[in-house]
Formats: structure tokens, sequence, C-alpha cells
């Protein structure tokens, strides 16, 4: 038999065979070339893995270029400068039934000052915080001081005939002091990552809780001494002094403007003596692009905000229940004591505030520490949460708990102070001896700033590039429901006596903790709700 052209072997047989031959041929081509495809595909995902491994190890440019010191010169100048916002309200207490006889009026409409000063309080840092948002941090604390300093000398110099200009100055001076805490937690989320900010927080927040402590101690002194006049005299010297620091010293912080500190800002707004950070400035013509003004109240559409800002607003505001009611109920309870001594007594407050900045903080940076360990335990047997550790290497914390990293004792705090509140009214009710209510104000103090370190690094950490209106939104829900405290918790106080007063008050903040138990469950999802709308539009 020979062969034809088409190369199979004569013949039925031959034929068939060659036919046989021919769609194996055929087959084995179509076998090969799929093959051929998959291989290379396996290749192309291979090579984009390893494009994409080697892009993971690169290095990457350091969150900040500010060194060790460098920031906590920054963080030391942002608490001196929110010392401001509790120190004009509290340095103020002492001196209201002085003032009134000075304006020759009653102790409650001096009280009214009080009420108006918290409404400002909570609505002014909404408006700071978005300009330091998108103009600077270093505009808006300037600014801040200047209305404060200017308003304060105002106050030292108002006529005691003219009531209502120590009202609208009042106003004035809130809506120059208030905004400085807002502005210090956006900073803190400039300069300091995640995994540090816990334990700056609490450093930034020595400022702010020591107000609440000194204020009353030096108001009451200055009063004492030299009249309610040179209480002013002192905020507007304290004032100009931090002001002044802030221009030669303090250097702009928004990421948006500056990156992480190694793009220059605008000549105006530069440090007069540029040494904090000069070395980290690269001269680059490229800056990331001009933030919109942020809207503040856009974030109480989010659930997981509202649920953290009222869970933290219930305990705030019986905290200044407390903070005041002291001058009026020791006033009442332990008549012995002279005025002096009775603003020696908010000591307790804000020696246990105090002790929490500085211990509360870094427990928060161990428990962020403790939450990155239980994530690698789980990533042994998920590939999945490997990548997700890989991502947050990189700096996304897109997918790391941080609701349970920032809530996780936030029980314990909230039930203490619950407690702590209860047996403070009850023990002036029984007139004890004044250490036991005392130590409880210690407590309280603890518990009040651990609750507010932790739901406050919560929130900026959720919205790092509005850390200034995020808190200001923060204080605005504080500020409103304390203002609303202040000015029904003498009627209540009169009517019921300190013990239900404050068992009231303590029930109230330990329906707080379901909201922290809803946080924890529904919080992550909401936030990677958030997060897939953002990465959509």
């Amino acid at each position: 038999m020979g062969t034809n052209a088409t190369g199979t072997t004569d013949g039925p047989e031959g034929r068939l065979g060659g036919d046989v031959l021919t769609v194996d041929h055929t087959h084995t081509n179509a076998k090969s070339e799929k093959a051929a495809i998959e291989s290379g595909l396996e290749i192309a995902e291979k090579r984009d893995a390893s494009i994409e491994d080697e892009s993971d190890k690169a290095p990457l440019p350091p969150y900040s270029v500010f060194t060790g010191w460098e920031r906590y010169s920054i963080v030391a100048m942002v608490a001196a400068a929110s010392l401001f916002s509790p120190l004009t309200a509290n340095v103020y207490f002492p001196a209201i039934p002085q003032i009134a006889n000075a304006f020759n009026t009653s102790v409650e409409r001096i009280n009214l000052t009080v009420t108006v000063y918290m409404i400002v309080q909570g609505l002014s840092p909404s408006l700071w915080g978005s300009v330091a948002d998108r103009k600077g941090r270093r505009p808006a604390f300037v600014g801040c001081l200047i209305i404060l300093l200017g308003s304060t000398i105002g106050l030292a110099l108002v006529p005691t005939s003219a009531y209502w200009l120590l009202v609208v100055l009042r106003l004035v001076q809130a809506a120059g002091s208030a905004s400085t805490v807002a502005l210090a937690a956006g900073v803190m989320a400039d300069v300091i990552p995640i995994e540090l900010r816990g334990g700056y927080m609490g450093i930034a927040n020595i400022g702010p809780m020591i107000g609440p402590c000194i204020g009353p101690v030096i108001g009451g002194i200055l009063a004492n001494k030299l009249g309610w006049r040179s209480i002013f005299w002192f905020l507007a010297i304290a004032t100009g002094v931090c002001c002044v620091f802030l221009l030669l010293f303090f250097p702009e912080t928004l990421r948006s403007m500056v990156g992480n500190g190694s793009i220059p800002p605008p000549k105006y707004n530069r440090a007069l003596i540029p040494i904090i950070g000069r070395r980290g400035l690269e001269v680059s013509s490229e800056r990331p692009p001009v933030k919109a003004l942020p809207n503040p109240f856009k974030l109480f559409t989010a659930p997981d905000v509202v649920i953290i800002l009222i869970s933290s607003a219930v305990p705030y505001s019986a905290f200044y229940a407390v903070n005041t009611t002291i001058s009026s109920l020791f006033t009442e309870v332990y008549p012995f004591l002279t005025e002096t001594e009775i603003g020696l007594c908010f000591l307790g407050l804000g020696g246990g505030g105090t002790l929490a900045t500085i211990t509360v903080g870094k427990l928060l940076d161990v428990q962020f520490r403790a939450t990155r360990r239980k994530m690698e335990r789980a990533a042994n047997n998920d590939p999945e949460k490997l990548r997700d550790i890989s991502k947050i290497d990189r700096g996304n914390y897109d997918d790391f708990p941080i609701e349970e990293a920032c809530l996780k004792t936030q029980f314990i705090w909230i039930w203490l102070f619950s407690i702590a509140c209860i047996g403070y009214g009850w023990c002036l009710h029984a007139k004890t001896t004044i250490a036991v209510p005392l130590i409880l104000q210690f407590i309280l103090g603890y518990t009040m700033v651990a609750v507010m370190t932790n739901t406050g690094t919560l929130i900026v950490d959720l919205f790092p590039t509005q850390g200034s209106s995020v808190t200001a939104a923060n204080n605005l829900v504080r500020c409103l429901m304390g203002a609303a405290t202040v000015s029904v918790i003498n009627p209540i106080t009169n009517a019921l006596g300190p013990g239900w007063t404050y068992t009231l008050c303590g029930g109230l903040c330990a329906l707080t903790v379901p909201m922290v138990l809803v946080e924890l469950k529904w919080g992550p999802v909401w936030r990677q709700r958030r997060i897939e709308r953002s990465r959509q539009g």
C-alpha cells in the first residue's frame, strides 16, 4: 500500500486509520493549545503575584518624618494649647458669686454664662475643625488663640453695668478656646501612626484634663487675693505666651498639605523658627490636591459614629454634673471649708484624670498589639488573614478590628464610673468624712478619661483624614449634652438630693454598655460598607 498526498495509507483500513490519526492529531493540538494557554495564564499570574510581592516588599516612606523628640514637642505644644478649653471654663467657677455681686445680679444669671459658654463650646469646633482639615492646623490654632486673647482682655475690662457684654464676650471666648481640643486630635492623626497613637493621645489629653483640676484652684486664689478681673488677666497672659510659642515653633502637619511632613508648606504657613521637622523637608513643586471643605455634620449619618459619640457623651455629662456642683454641695455638706479649700477639692477629679492620661494611652497601645497578635495566630491557618496582616504592615488598616482594639476595656471603665458616681452621691447624702467623696472623685476622673481616650482614639482611627472634624463632632455632642445637664442638675439635686441624683446619673451611664456591645458587633460591618462606598464613589 502506498501513501497519498495527504500522508494517509491507501485502502479502507488505511483511510480509516488515517482518519483516526488525523482526528487524534487535531485533538492533541487542541489539548496542547489549551495546556499552553493555561500554562501562560499561570505564568502570568505568578509574574503578577511576584510583582505584587515585590511591591509589597518595596520600602515605604515613614508615616511621618518627625523624629521622636519632634513628635513629643508637637504633642506638648498641642497639649498646652488644648489646655485653654477646659481652663477657660473652669477657672470661672469659684468667682461666680463674686462676679454676681460685682454685676449686681443673681448667681443664676451668671450661671447662664456657663450654659451659653458650653453651647458655643460644642458648636465652635465644627467650624474650626473643618477649616483645620482643609487650610491647615497651624492657622487654625493661631486664629483660635488670637480670638481667645482678644475676648479675654475684653472680659478683664468689661464694665459691671454691661451684663449683656459679659455674656457676649463669654460666647466669643468659647469660640476661641473650645476648638483647641479638636485641633489637637487632628494633629495626632497627622503625625502619629495608629499603632502608637494611644500613648500619644494620652499625653495630648494631659492639657484638657488638668484644666478642670487646676482651673478652680487658680480661679479661687486669684479671686480671693486680687479680685475676679485678675482671672481674665491671667488667662490673657497665658494665651499670649502660648500663641507666640506656636507662631515661632509649631510646624504645619496637615497631611493633605505637607504629606508625611516632607513637603514644605506654603510660606505663610511656616514656623518662624523652623527647627522641628526641618531635616525631613524636600523641595517639591508637587502638592497633594486641595481638599474640599469637609462637612462635619455628615459624620452623624454613620451609625457607628453616632453610637460612639452618645456612649461617651452620657458619662461626660455625668462627670460635668459632678464638677459643676462641687462648690455648692461641699459648701452645704462641709461648711467648715473655705473658698480656697473648696477649690482644692477639685484636685480629686483632675488628679485621677491626669493619672489616666499617662496610663490609659499606654494600655491602648498594649491592646492594639494584643489584637495584632490575635490576628497573626488566626492567620496561621488562613492565607486570606495573612494577607490582611500584610496590608496592615503597609499602613492599610481597613481589615484591622479597630473597634475591638479600642473598646476592649470600655466595659470596665463604664461600670467603675457608674458605681463611683452612685457611691459619690450617697456619701454626700450621708455626710461622710470628706476623704471618701474625694477618693471617689479620683476614681471618677480616672475612669472618665479612660472612656474618653478609648472613644476619642477610635473615632480618629475611623476617620484619620478628618481628625479635627470628627473630634469636633464628638465635642458637639458631649458639650450640648453637658450644657443640658448643667442647666437642670441644680433643680434635680434640690428636689431629689445628691444620693438619688447621682444614682440617676450612674444608672444612665450603665445603660451605655449595650451600646458598646452593638458597636463591637456591627461597627466593623458599617465601617466596611463605608469603605466600599468610598471606593465606588
